[in-house]
């Protein structure tokens, strides 16, 4: 929300300015942008026109300082502030106002991506979870073919006497090559690794995408809004590091 200077408004501030001390252009500027928390910054061509109409009624005068041109109010300019006092205080009251309410949306903000982003680490820590029972239970089914394959080579050794000893031999050797591949080839726990991995980029993707969205939002209150609070972002690192023990906890508990 921008605030915007009734007609007339923006000349009385500026009288308001430099009945305080002498300014040059660009300091006026600035102090219009931190009277208001930059909600209101106005451009060189907004300020310096009104200066030249405010010296031309004998208002305002201006001297050269070096490469600088500082304004200072006349006599004249302080009466017309005395008699406006009302108007100026009345448009510092409603400022004011829109300075605190562009406040509540930044927090607003803040507070919604912190939401996002505990129920996105939550998925993701779901997501985690499935995946190791997964791997668990492939890896239980594999221990079980593998079992229940040892036996029958055995009873073969049983039925067919000495050359079936030879036999036995030879289907032992088989079994143990046909068991090996499953479990050092491309068995049940590297395709375990290779979901918790997807899942991990996942994770990832989601922080890096909150991270950007939530670095717009506090550049842009930071330099276009009311100026970045420090209790606003005192809070946000500790609801960061409660966030970060609960997923830990989380993680502990797979």
């Amino acid at each position: 929300m921008t605030p915007v200077f009734g007609h007339g408004h923006l000349r009385l501030y500026l009288l308001s300015l430099l009945d305080e001390s002498p300014k040059h252009g660009y300091e006026l500027i600035q102090a219009l942008s931190e009277r208001f928390g930059g909600t209101y910054s106005p451009s060189a061509g907004t300020i310096y026109p009104r200066l030249a109409k405010l010296e031309e009624e004998g208002l305002v005068t201006k001297t050269a300082d070096g490469r600088k041109t500082v304004y200072a109010i006349t006599d004249a300019g302080r009466a017309e502030l005395e008699s406006r006092r009302g108007e100026l205080d009345d448009i510092e009251e409603e400022l004011s106002d829109s300075v605190r309410r562009l406040a509540d949306e930044v927090r607003s903000g803040v507070n919604q991506a912190m939401k996002s982003l505990k129920a996105d680490l939550a998925s993701a820590a779901r997501d985690a979870r499935g995946t190791v029972k997964s791997s668990a239970k492939a890896a239980k089914a594999a221990a079980a073919a593998a079992a229940a394959g040892a036996p029958g080579a055995s009873g073969s050794a049983g039925a067919s006497g000495a050359s079936g000893a030879a036999g036995t031999e030879g289907a032992s050797t088989g079994g143990a090559s046909g068991t090996g591949p499953r479990a050092s080839g491309t068995g049940w726990a590297p395709t375990g690794r290779a979901d918790s991995a997807a899942a991990l980029r996942d994770a990832d993707a989601a922080l890096s995408e909150f991270r950007q969205q939530l670095r717009v939002d506090l550049r842009k209150a930071s330099t276009g809004a009311t100026g970045l609070d420090p209790q606003l972002v005192a809070r946000l690192k500790q609801q960061l590091n409660e966030l970060r023990a609960d997923f830990r906890e989380e993680l502990g508990r797979r």
